[in-house]
């Protein structure tokens, strides 16, 4: 790979005009742990367990801006950064964003919700979800320049899942509930041995992965950082429409600035912006989306051991709000997870097909006029269209159970870029923009605490598959 040129940094901008790239990954994370496993889990161990929930969260803040601080400094996406070191670990990532998401679960997850809503047959899922699925692809291929239409649609579902949940919380939720959070939470962790046994190690794996976006997906947010024009983003190509978009065939590979003092002065204000974005979207309204959503479950069921592993959970879920507030709720929450489900099939088309196109155009197509990242976008997208399609309309079906191994999945790859997070900035950037001091002990921790699980997963299912025990 061609080494790095030399560029000052652009000029920081105002939190306002920056925010939207944490928006985007934030919409693609409600719809996993926050909707479906966290509530799932409540349901089954209740509320004391919320803990593991913020620590998920908190571990991926500093995994993303992590992420962030390669691309901020260099125009790269991490991954891109990973190649430098090794060819072969961009397609490891981007079979990592592949594998755990070949099934459309996100897509029928929201079909389902909406079959509920007008009392449809089971026979319509696939259709409405097949349907949903040419939908994204018409949207995020036509796009002109695709991140801004997929900032605006996912700012726009954000919002209105940001209203319900404010209304529900009003509405249905009780304060001895909330107070359960935190006078649970010693029992909580006391008790977490027995709930690894109860849950499995695959759940939680798979519900700390996806407090938040989880697996591969908080990668991409250095592809969101570079079309938003955060930095060094703004020097680099960004994805538009092969049809009706101006490509650009260079690859992105990035640069690197010189450390002089008024370099290092734009570093500051740009690390500040980003550090304020990415608390203020993902982390605040992703940990109060998360528990919320979990409390509404709690107090519509409370600890319902034996509940079935697919989306009839979330049936059970608004049928017991239905009875405590109302029909007219059990509906509102139903329509509120149609469209959380649906925003984060599309952000999962969009993460896959972004993250697929960016690795395989810097380690394959990277002088070829002809194979854009545009293109290769386009192809991707609509590929995940066709296929979950026609995955959905032969009659294949995946529970909840499913979800949660992928999610597992997921997991095991956020163990290995966390430890390539550590080893990419602490090497591979100018010496006053490395990471140093207190966020490389949290990072070291959170490496530790992916690999210890990740190793706990592959023994158990070692054990249980192969040994029998």
């Amino acid at each position: 790979m061609p080494g790095v040129e030399s560029r000052d940094l652009p000029e920081p901008l105002s939190l306002r005009k920056i925010v939207g790239a944490s928006v985007i990954i934030l919409a693609t994370a409600l719809g996993s742990g926050e909707l479906i496993i966290w509530p799932y889990i409540t349901s089954q161990v209740g509320i004391g367990l919320l803990w593991l929930a913020m620590v998920g969260f908190t571990m991926q803040y500093f995994l993303n801006m992590e992420i962030e601080r390669y691309t901020l400094a260099t125009g790269e996406t991490a991954v891109t950064g990973f190649t430098r070191f090794w060819k072969p670990w961009g397609m490891i990532f981007v079979l990592g964003a592949i594998l755990p998401n070949a099934w459309p679960g996100w897509a029928t997850g929201g079909a389902t919700l909406l079959s509920y809503v007008f009392g449809l047959a089971e026979g319509a899922v696939p259709v409405l979800a097949a349907i949903a699925l040419v939908a994204f692809a018409l949207a995020l291929t036509l796009s002109p320049v695709v991140y801004q239409v997929l900032e605006k649609i996912q700012m726009v579902l954000v919002a209105v899942i940001v209203v319900f949940l404010v209304m529900a919380i009003v509405v249905a939720t009780d304060l001895g509930v909330w107070t359960g959070i935190v006078t649970q939470a010693p029992s909580g962790v006391a008790n977490f041995p027995s709930f690894l046994g109860q849950l499995g190690i695959a759940t939680l794996l798979g519900a700390i992965a996806f407090a938040g976006a989880g697996g591969a997906n908080n990668l991409t947010q250095s592809n969101y950082v570079r079309d938003k024009g955060l930095a060094m983003g703004q020097r680099m190509p960004k994805v538009v429409s092969p049809i009706t978009g101006e490509e650009e065939a260079r690859a992105s590979l990035g640069y690197t600035f010189p450390t002089t003092e008024e370099n290092m002065r734009r570093w500051r204000g740009w690390w500040k912006v980003a550090n304020q974005e990415q608390i203020l979207v993902f982390y605040i309204i992703g940990v109060l989306t998360l528990i919320g959503l979990s409390v509404l479950t709690f107090t519509a069921l409370g600890r319902e051991t034996g509940v079935e592993g697919d989306f009839t959970f979330l049936q059970r879920v608004a049928a017991g709000l239905g009875d405590r507030i109302g029909t007219w709720f059990q509906y509102f929450y139903l329509i509120a997870g149609t469209v959380i489900l649906f925003s984060t099939s599309l952000g999962v088309m969009d993460y896959v097909a972004r993250l697929t196109a960016s690795e395989l155009k810097v380690s394959y197509f990277r002088r070829s006029e002809r194979v854009t990242e545009s293109r290769i976008y386009f192809a991707a997208a609509w590929l995940i269209a066709i296929l979950g399609s026609l995955i959905l309309l032969a009659g294949f079906q995946q529970p909840l159970v499913l979800l949660i191994i992928s999610a597992s999945g997921g997991g095991v790859v956020m163990a290995l870029y966390s430890v390539m997070l550590i080893v990419l900035n602490t090497r591979a950037l100018p010496q006053p923009i490395r990471l140093k001091g207190w966020r490389l002990y949290v990072m070291a921790v959170t490496a530790v605490f992916f690999l210890f699980f990740s190793v706990l997963l592959v023994y158990d299912v070692f054990m249980t598959n192969l040994l029998g025990g």
